[in-house]
């Protein structure tokens, strides 16, 4: 059957359209012409095209589909009935082991009897209905499969990408007319010197008409070097200058990419890999630079930049296994949860946080602690956790395998007997079970315990935060029981000596010998 024949304003419509951004098949139906021959022009054209997403079909859609194909036969007229993909069609009617593809061995044996009749190559081609290309390999006996050509004497040829190119004169190797850009970026003003679209639109009517480039400058008001310079390097396609495709391609070419930080600052950077090495968080590292290096300007690095280092990962920046060293030790950002929607620890109501004195909630007064329980594995380990809220300093009190009550005050009260009497205020703990030897613990080192309201840890913030920090150094899920008394210490002190934010980015113990100093 032969194409259509279709004028040269729908041509010109349909490139209109694609130049604008469409589809092939928008721009397809909006010059009345047939898809086969949009696509078709796109590639005469030497245009790239932005595929659509994948369109999904219902069972409705497929059950339609095998009802008329029952009554057609005919996979290629039943798609374009129902509007459908062919390939997706054709993939249902194989997946289903219907195949109703054309018979060419019979083709190719009546294309052979013809011939054997004496008829030429080019009457049995037309009767049998094939191109002269088929013809001809029929008569040297050459085969054609996907890929490539088999000959009588055996020998198998597969096509090459390169001998398919060599044959092309300016084989394409950008994909420029179907690029997507940020439609804010296209309509962007950016200074007048540059060209508008209208300026392009404008430009490519000139240039159709046939005028020169100086010509086209004077009407333009623009140096003829600019025309120049802008047809040069926009005409994309066999179609000549489109303006929208130029006016994209120019907004793509206007970026400058600009160097991260910490791949232009080598200094820089290794003094952020060493901290986070160190289990430093990021907002540590950025305000301890001040402080280090408070003349050094290039040595200056925001959180965010750090963040976007680990996780965006940019080639040349930090490795991805740093963020193992942060505190939740996660590969990718996740974002916040509410506070609100946490699971309520247990109740047992005892000295509630209400009774405690004013002057504990100020941190004012150092020798006030905070503590809780961090669990292991299957919830057969723990660790005891106390903070001062004045100082942040912590201890660790080794429990093993046991954290029943008994076992967690031995362990408090062996912790608190290092400390001087000044810093033997008060303890706030959670409604857990295992404070339920508070009074004995109280008799035992004096000091008095209160209890946060049920569901409400933030009521104990300074030691919530510490057991996110703990957790680097004992994960969840992990074995706590392997962890020593020394090895407890060792991870005490090395949180004691980090700079907070909370303490102006001093360390704990810093702070703590500086009130126990001043009082």
């Amino acid at each position: 059957m032969p194409a259509r024949k279709y004028t040269e304003e729908q041509r010109e419509r349909f490139f209109e359209v694609m130049d604008r951004g469409g589809t092939v098949r928008a721009a397809a139906a909006a010059a009345g012409v047939h898809p086969d021959a949009g696509y078709r022009w796109v590639r005469q054209a030497g245009m790239a095209h932005d595929r659509p997403a994948p369109r999904a079909y219902s069972q409705q859609d497929k059950d339609a589909f095998f009802r008329l194909l029952a009554e057609r036969g005919n996979v290629s007229a039943v798609a374009r009935k129902l509007g459908f993909v062919r390939v997706t069609c054709y993939k249902w009617a194989n997946q289903a082991g219907i195949f109703t593809g054309k018979n060419v061995d019979a083709k190719r044996e009546e294309f052979a009897r013809l011939r054997a009749a004496g008829l030429t190559r080019a009457r049995a081609a037309a009767q049998v209905g094939v191109d002269a290309r088929s013809a001809l390999d029929w008569d040297r006996g050459v085969r054609v499969f996907s890929g490539g050509r088999v000959y009588p004497d055996g020998r198998v040829v597969r096509y090459r990408r390169e001998q398919i190119l060599a044959a092309v004169k300016a084989p394409r190797t950008t994909y420029v007319q179907g690029e997507r850009v940020d439609l804010a970026r296209v309509e962007q003003v950016i200074h007048p010197r540059f060209l508008s679209l209208l300026e392009r639109e404008r430009l490519r009517d000139l240039h159709r008409a046939g005028m020169s480039l100086r010509a086209i400058a004077a009407q333009m008001g623009r140096p003829p070097s600019t025309i120049s310079r802008e047809l040069a390097r926009n005409t994309t396609s066999a179609r000549g200058y489109l303006p929208h495709a130029a006016h994209r391609s120019s907004v793509v070419r206007r970026s400058r990419p600009k160097s991260p930080k910490l791949v232009a600052n080598p200094a820089l950077r290794t003094y952020v890999e060493s901290r986070l090495a160190k289990k430093w968080s990021p907002q540590q590292i950025s305000n301890r630079l001040v402080k280090v290096f408070p003349d050094d300007l290039e040595m200056r690095v925001s959180v965010e930049t750090i963040y976007q280092a680990i996780y965006v990962h940019v080639r040349g920046e930090l490795k991805r296994e740093l963020a193992r060293q942060l505190r939740r030790g996660r590969v990718a950002r996740k974002p916040r949860r509410d506070p609100n929607a946490r699971t309520p620890r247990f109740v047992d109501p005892m000295t509630p946080i209400s009774e405690r004195p004013a002057d504990v909630d100020s941190r004012a007064v150092p020798g006030h602690w905070e503590g809780d329980l961090i669990i292991g594995a299957a919830s057969r380990s723990a660790i005891a956790t106390l903070v001062e809220r004045s100082s942040r300093f912590v201890l660790l009190g080794h429990l093993g395998a046991e954290r029943t009550a008994d076992v967690v005050r031995d362990a408090l009260v062996a912790e608190v007997a290092r400390l001087p009497v000044a810093l033997r205020g008060s303890l706030t703990w959670d409604q857990g079970a295992e404070m339920a030897e508070h009074r004995s613990f109280t008799t035992a080192t004096g000091m008095k315990v209160y209890f946060c309201d049920a569901g409400a840890p933030w009521q104990r913030g300074s030691n919530e935060n510490t057991n996110g920090l703990l957790r680097q150094y004992f994960p969840r899920g992990t074995d706590l029981q392997a962890h020593d008394r020394d090895a407890l210490q060792a991870v005490a002190d090395e949180l004691n000596t980090r700079p907070r934010k909370s303490l102006d980015w001093e360390t704990p113990a810093e702070r703590l010998a500086a009130l126990l100093n001043a009082s």
